[in-house]
């Protein structure tokens, strides 16, 4: 990462990004199997949320330090690759915290206890006086219900929060208050005098207090979760992210200032939001990954912005373009694990799943629906991992086909043709394994490998074609490296249209190893035939330089 850093040139960035990209796949598999064994859930927590931001910053990495390279006099555009940056070295100094078993400098385990753990812990505090009135508890009952009520003025002073419930939850706050008085009254008299109707007063008044929480919780429970649903419903379509990118290519700075203000609005309701569904997550995981959520949004948000101006001082740029759509698919992301973070909130709070560590694991389970007709075998998490490590790799191998098909002048040859949707299929089978993109099912998956195989032996066929162009040792040369994708390409044909009824997650993983053997021998292709184009170029150059200078010759 300090080498890639410091990088100036291209060429020398993409032999350091090639290695870079390889230490993180090892990095993936070490992390994921100390992931796994972890038996505390809060640092498995942790660790997920740092190996998320670190899968999806080395995509990020590649765009952004290209961009950079490009642009090297653009300030937007080193901004947008030292955020990346920045990101990356503080998810690394997580890891290096959870497997050295060393609390962070300074910092708490959480910045503050959340609502609802709050009040788990005072109920608690309340209730043990049943049983023994004279016991003694650490915190002082009026103090601790003083900080949890002022806890839920993040709720009350929200402007999203609706008229309704604001008046409920200040409601509920006195009615707290009040009982808790009731409660110190009655509790002082059980300790003096040892009577039944005491006894009984003090437990109807635990009751009462432990009933008006629950309904306080229930509230601010119902409030995070509508908002949060609220804003979803409201960034279904992206449109302010279609808006920016559109402003990029126009090169139009008023519209990205404009479009820029109403993305920092988004960002600042999305990170409250993040904060309100923090208090009610009712498990410390699920406040991790809330807090991950919270970190996401915030400094995503920036880098849209960042990327979104460089391309709008160099709307033309290729690289710009695409630097830009990797920070949007991120922050869509980070939208859609929003909706699955609410629905596990849920879970915990209607107590259809325990203490349990069951969010944003990485490598991250498919989502993905296979179709009735195939009912998959249940993955376990080996298997996920696998999947998962398999797609980083190919994620990453898509970045490098890209690289090689830029160098080409001429963007319509065959061969590049047939790269860039090779390229871009195995693109949307990297996003599948993340739980994104286009494919959803099982057939979709088969009907895009079967099309994927198809385009690698059109583009063997294209590559024929031009070595019948070549000398002999060229054309020997070029011949062998195709006679390697070819059988590859029958091979996951075969694949794709073998049945296995109940080893979905297989045959998913058999695919998935072929078209990584395949786009890795596509980018070694693609570079071949640009190198033996050019050398063709120069050959063809001096044999008409030669022609016309014996031409000239001959009629002197």
């Amino acid at each position: 990462m300090e080498r890639l850093e410091k990088v100036n040139s291209f060429q020398e960035f993409v032999q350091i990004f090639s290695q870079f990209g390889n230490e993180m796949v090892e990095f993936a598999h070490l992390t994921g199997d100390r992931q796994n064994d972890l038996k505390d859930e809060k640092k498995k927590a942790k660790m997920a949320a740092a190996r998320a931001v670190l899968e999806k910053c080395t995509m990020m990495l590649l765009t952004a330090s290209k961009t950079c390279l490009r642009h090297p006099n653009c300030e937007s555009a080193h901004k947008n690759k030292g955020g990346v940056f920045n990101r990356m070295k503080v998810a690394l100094d997580k890891v290096i915290e959870i497997v050295t078993d060393c609390k962070p400098h300074g910092e708490a385990d959480i910045s503050s206890i959340s609502i609802f753990r709050a009040i788990k812990e005072f109920k608690v505090n309340i209730e043990a006086l049943r049983e023994n009135p004279y016991f003694q508890p650490k915190e002082n009952f009026s103090e601790t219900l003083a900080v949890i009520l002022e806890q839920t003025e993040d709720f009350t002073d929200s402007a999203y929060t609706s008229h309704e419930h604001r008046e409920r939850i200040l409601e509920l706050s006195t009615q707290a208050r009040v009982e808790l008085q009731q409660f110190l009254s009655v509790w002082m008299q059980a300790q003096s005098k040892k009577t039944k109707s005491i006894a009984e007063e003090l437990e109807l008044i635990i009751l009462k207090i432990s009933h008006s929480l629950n309904e306080l919780k229930k509230e601010l429970h119902s409030t995070a979760m509508q908002q949060a649903a609220d804003l979803l419903k409201y960034h279904a379509d992206h449109v302010v992210l279609k808006a920016l990118r559109l402003s990029g290519v126009e090169g139009n700075l008023e519209a990205l200032a404009e479009y820029a203000c109403k993305l920092s609005e988004q960002k600042e309701q999305l990170v409250e939001t993040c904060r309100l569904l923090r208090h009610v997550s009712g498990t410390e995981p699920l406040e991790i990954t809330c807090i991950h959520a919270e970190e996401t949004f915030q400094v995503t948000g920036q880098q849209i912005i960042s990327a979104a101006e460089t391309l709008t001082l160099h709307p033309s740029s290729k690289i710009a373009k695409e630097n830009l759509d990797v920070f949007c698919e991120a922050w869509e992301s980070q939208i859609s694990d929003l909706a699955t973070l609410l629905r596990e909130i849920s879970d915990v709070f209607e107590g259809r799943r325990g203490e349990k560590y069951g969010y944003l694991p990485l490598p991250k389970p498919m989502k993905n629906n296979v179709n009735k007709s195939l009912k998959p075998d249940k993955a376990d998490s080996e298997e996920q991992a696998k999947i998962a490590k398999l797609g980083l790799k190919l994620g990453l191998l898509t970045s490098d086909a890209d690289c090689e098909i830029e160098k080409w002048e001429d963007q319509e040859n065959e061969i590049v043709r047939y790269g860039r949707n090779m390229s871009r299929m195995a693109y949307s089978l990297y996003l599948f394994t993340r739980g994104e993109g286009p494919l959803k099912t099982s057939q979709d998956i088969i009907h895009h490998l079967e099309v994927f195989a198809t385009e690698g032996l059109k583009l063997t066929s294209s590559v024929q074609a031009f070595s019948k162009q070549l000398k002999d040792d060229d054309k020997l040369m070029l011949l062998l490296e195709i006679n390697k994708l070819i059988p590859l390409c029958h091979q996951l044909q075969t694949v794709a249209k073998t049945s296995l009824q109940n080893k979905v997650f297989l045959k998913v993983d058999k695919c998935i190893t072929k078209t990584r053997s395949m786009m890795a021998l596509l980018v070694q292709l693609l570079s071949l035939c640009y190198k033996l184009q050019k050398k063709l170029q120069i050959e063809n150059s001096r044999w008409v330089s030669v022609t016309n200078r014996d031409a000239t010759d001959s009629k002197t």
